[in-house]
């Protein structure tokens, strides 16, 4: 009876067991059917939509998409002169830019001249107290004067042969001793006066009225303006590539200008001091510039017409080769795309392509960071 029993519980089960199993194999094959319907309106839909935004697009319509589209910033690629520059600190200076030393020394009695006067070459700039000097000039001028006097009159008579040689010959010797005197004493006269020695403009007066000249203290500083030029020191491994003629661009901070010249000198030594060798340009005149200022100067060592430039920060590096992205646009659409390019010289923040880009592309300036190949980009 016991057995029975089990065997009637056992076959219960089995029957429900077999009826579950075939309800849900029913039911995965209606779902089965279901998604093989849903998969073919899919590729009806996609393939409808696919023909619908083609006609749009050749049409030149704009399509709505939920596709992600990036912002950026674009630039015409087109042709121009890129110019490599070798920058170095200079300074303004001359040949006409004079500290001028008295010759003699005593007190100053007399200055004529102020900072900023123009002056001429040997232009009186300052006295230095000269009374016993011009007094004894003043008596050795008389004298020589008078020996002049004897001589003419002695010449005159010995060629009319009056008189005798030997005062003729004592009237010549006693004028020519005298003129010699008298040049030494005028030069010593000349030695209280403080001179210029060139055509230009009073820089600075370093002395005043009763105060001591000596030789070893300079009283003035002289310049000439319309003989300036610039100096600079350049780092001995720039020397094969800087020559007398090569095109330098000068800036000027102070005044904020800026002009293109030319080296005038390149130097033919280096300096065991800093290993570097000078160079000069010479300026125009301009009254705007003025001895010692600051100038910036950038000698051009490179130059190429015609060059595709592009800015350093849009070329980017993988893999050891570098890329940069380019916008295309196909009908309404645009995207980004890679290009690889060869990276000629660069300077500051400009870079030659040598190869990669064409004329009239739009290289991405801006947002290149968030971009991959194919992406949409707006501009």
């Amino acid at each position: 009876m016991k057995n029975l029993k089990h065997f009637l519980i056992y076959s219960v089960s089995l029957s429900v067991i077999l009826l579950s199993s075939c309800g849900s194999s029913d039911e995965m094959n209606e779902r089965k059917v279901k998604l093989e319907k849903l998969k073919a309106q899919q590729s009806e839909l996609a393939s409808e939509i696919k023909t619908l935004e083609e006609e749009i697009i050749k049409n030149g319509d704009q399509i709505e998409t939920n596709e992600k589209v990036v912002p950026v910033a674009i630039a015409s690629i087109q042709t121009s002169t890129f110019e490599h520059f070798i920058d170095v600190q200079g300074r303004v200076d001359g040949d006409a830019n004079i500290l001028l030393m008295p010759k003699g020394q005593g007190p100053i009695t007399k200055i004529f001249v102020k900072a900023g006067s123009k002056v001429k070459e040997n232009e009186v700039l300052a006295e230095i107290y000269n009374d016993a000097q011009t007094a004894q000039y003043a008596s050795m001028r008389s004298q020589y004067l008078l020996a002049v006097d004897v001589y003419n009159r002695q010449k005159s008579l010995w060629e009319k042969g009056i008189g005798t040689e030997m005062q003729f010959l004592q009237s010549k010797t006693q004028k020519e001793s005298m003129e010699k005197q008298l040049a030494v004493m005028h030069e010593t006269l000349e030695m209280t006066k403080i001179k210029s020695p060139i055509n230009g403009t009073i820089d600075d007066v370093m002395v005043k009225v009763g105060q001591m000249a000596s030789p070893m203290q300079a009283a003035f500083r002289v310049v000439n303006i319309d003989k300036l030029k610039v100096k600079a020191d350049i780092a001995e491994n720039y020397a094969s590539r800087i020559k007398e003629g090569n095109e330098v661009l000068l800036e000027f901070p102070d005044i904020n200008k800026s002009l293109r010249s030319k080296v005038s000198y390149s130097g033919k030594s280096i300096s065991q001091l800093n290993r570097t060798f000078n160079v000069e340009v010479q300026l125009p005149s301009d009254q705007d510039y003025l001895p010692n200022m600051i100038a910036i100067v950038k000698v051009i060592d490179y130059s190429k017409p015609n060059s595709i430039v592009v800015p350093v920060n849009c070329i980017q590096n993988s893999g050891g080769k570098s890329f940069v992205f380019v916008a295309t646009k196909v009908g309404a659409k645009n995207t980004a795309n890679k290009r690889e390019v060869q990276v000629g010289v660069t300077y500051n923040d400009k870079a030659e392509i040598i190869s990669g880009l064409q004329i009239g592309e739009h290289v991405i300036t801006l947002g290149y960071e968030d971009l991959n190949d194919g992406v949409a980009v707006k501009f």
